[in-house]
């Protein structure tokens, strides 16, 4: 532990190397964006299904789409995703340079498209992967659609390998972020080394030139009418964009938030915080004087002391009397008879029976 503990410390104050904390909190927040947003389709479309029942529908495919786009932004404006230039890194080519680029040079090609790729497009099919396996194993338990005997060996081998597969996913992820603890690799995840880049902290000659390349947008002079049109749509496309992110970065932490209050785990806490209390009992007549109303035979209704006609049940208290006496009696003091609760004429329910 106190090799670990030793290895940690170097690791933070490294100049450039960003410690493990700092990696997995800005892997954790991408993936805590989604099921907030998610949790808010959700209630969106169910509130109005018909107007927004297609983003619920969709919402694998447009959150990918939002995705790509903001990616796309930050790893050509920042040479990072949005997650990693949140918390102030960036990425740089792998290689023995000494001098190491600038934020606002972006990455070669290469290694652009291959992380665009790797931060968009694997998350999104590892989570259609598990809706696949989700969806097979409901099959299987319930025996929706039976197929062929061919067919239905292979996808219950399947759903019998991929358990090992995801650990062996997951297992890969944990071996190299100990790797990286312990100062035997440069990259904290696999994505990262399959991309050829490692991240590093900005420095304050990144945080200049991002400022400065931000100034120079806004304050560059066009020419020409056609200019000035290019000039316009790529301000309100960086527009969207910058507020965009800007939005996502001050909701952040309100949607990890919202999937933490609606997380599985806290819902018993949830329930014990809005439960509303027990209301007190009504003001209603003692038992003893209750109890005197009451007639030994039931079919006797409590006001009229004779046999009931039209059996009609107040919903309030769930006494029955006859319907005449039962409506005149409520029409005039508004409470039930026996008990005293507050009633009203639409608290008659009419009873049937068989008999009648």
């Amino acid at each position: 532990m106190a090799e670990l503990g030793a290895h940690l410390t170097a690791a933070s104050a490294g100049d450039d190397r960003p410690s493990i904390f700092e990696a997995v909190a800005q892997d954790s927040l991408m993936a805590a964006l989604k099921p907030a947003l998610q949790h808010l389709v959700k209630v969106l479309a169910e509130s109005n299904p018909g107007r927004y029942g297609f983003l619920w529908h969709w919402f694998d495919e447009i959150y990918v789409l939002l995705d790509l786009l903001l990616q796309q932004h930050y790893l050509s404006r920042c040479s990072a995703s949005f997650s990693e230039n949140f918390y102030s890194l960036k990425r740089i080519p792998i290689g023995d340079c000494r001098q190491q680029p600038l934020a606002t040079a972006g990455l070669p090609n290469r290694q652009h498209w291959k992380s665009l790729l790797l931060l968009v497009l694997v998350p999104y099919l590892k989570g259609k992967l598990e809706k696949l396996v989700s969806s097979l194993r409901e099959e299987d338990e319930y025996s929706i659609h039976p197929p062929s005997s061919s067919w239905k060996r292979f996808y219950r081998a399947f759903l019998a390998a991929y358990p090992f597969v995801n650990m062996t996913w997951e297992g890969w992820f944990l071996v190299q972020q100990l790797c990286y603890i312990l100062g035997k690799a440069q990259h904290h995840s696999p994505m990262l080394r399959l991309a050829g880049v490692r991240l590093v902290r900005l420095t304050a000659e990144d945080i200049q030139a991002l400022e400065k390349k931000l100034a120079g947008a806004t304050s560059s002079q066009t020419p020409s009418i056609k200019t000035q049109v290019q000039s316009a749509v790529r301000k309100a496309l960086g527009g969207i964009a910058f507020s965009m992110s800007s939005g996502l970065s001050v909701s952040v932490f309100f949607l990890q938030f919202l999937d933490w209050w609606y997380s599985s785990e806290n819902q018993e806490t949830i329930k014990s915080l809005t439960a509303l209390p027990t209301p007190p009992p009504p003001v209603h007549l003692d038992h003893g004087a209750s109890s005197a109303l009451l007639p030994k035979l039931k079919t006797v209704c409590p006001l009229c002391r004779k046999i009931r006609v039209n059996a009609t049940a107040l919903s309030t208290s769930g006494f029955v009397f006859c319907y005449r006496c039962a409506y005149s009696y409520v029409k005039t003091h508004q409470r039930c008879p026996i008990t005293g609760y507050a009633t009203e004429l639409q608290h008659l329910v009419k009873l049937y029976s068989p008999e009648s």
